[in-house]
């Protein structure tokens, strides 16, 4: 049945990321990244007389912090500028400038926007019904904390078995993408190998994580123009939409 989604043979199960796969949260998170660095990059140009270089939503927000946990995020950015902070404690206020505080500041900003209403891909849920119909396990995989309020903001919460989110991650201490954690603990969840498990990514990150994992197929999903990315990360297909899968079938 597989194969009536565009997937090989044997393909038994789907691991679908969320934002900007089902839900249309990607660009949501990208604008509260923004808001945040850039407001913690001008305050320490001024601070140490340097030039005040903002985050760049296509540059800084593919290749450091999309698809990965909110504090790998932060780690990876401040990296990048060369730009060493305190990890901070659980407790630390979302003002302190540590990467929890930072990490934390951002999550208020994306929770103030998510409230307001979440959008899906019409495409997405109609190729994730279908593979339901197909009879094939369903498993969310996805870096959020925020995962399962997203799920309910969207009223998309009852059509998957399982959920491997930011929460599950931190409990379990799993490594976040790009390394494989999170979708192998997704396929354990459904009891099926990797190999005979899809995994749909739109983030670099993500589809890396897909193809470190051994799983039998990879689907990137192109949202942002970087398809020969997705391929160059280990995608075996590209689609703009999953409903595109369904066409080729």
């Amino acid at each position: 049945m597989s194969r009536t989604l565009g997937l090989p043979g044997g393909i038994r199960a789907c691991l679908f990321d969320l934002d900007g796969v089902l839900t249309q949260t990607a660009t949501v998170h990208a604008a509260a990244w923004k808001q945040m660095f850039d407001a913690f990059l001008r305050n320490r140009a001024e601070a140490t007389g340097s030039t005040f270089e903002p985050f760049d939503l296509e540059r800084d927000y593919h290749e450091y912090v999309d698809g990965k946990l909110r504090y790998d995020g932060v780690r990876s950015f401040l990296a990048s500028r060369g730009i060493d902070l305190p990890e901070g404690e659980p407790s630390d206020s979302s003002d302190v400038d540590t990467v929890i505080g930072l990490g934390d500041r951002k999550n208020e900003l994306v929770l103030s926007l998510i409230r307001r209403g979440v959008e899906t891909y019409p495409g997405s849920l109609l190729y994730v019904r279908a593979a339901m119909d197909a009879g094939l396990r369903l498993a969310i995989v996805s870096a959020s904390k925020n995962c399962r309020e997203i799920l309910l903001s969207a009223e998309i919460d009852d059509l998957f078995e399982e959920v491997i989110d930011g929460v599950v991650a931190e409990r379990e201490h799993l490594s976040g993408k790009p390394a494989p954690d999170t979708f192998l603990a997704g396929a354990r969840a459904l009891r099926v190998p990797p190999a005979e498990a899809a995994v749909f990514e739109d983030a670099l990150a993500g589809v890396a994580a897909g193809r470190a994992g051994g799983f039998g197929f990879v689907v990137g999903v192109n949202r942002s123009d970087q398809s020969e990315a997705l391929l160059e990360h280990g995608a075996d297909v590209v689609v703009s939409d999953l409903a595109e899968l369904l066409e080729r079938s």
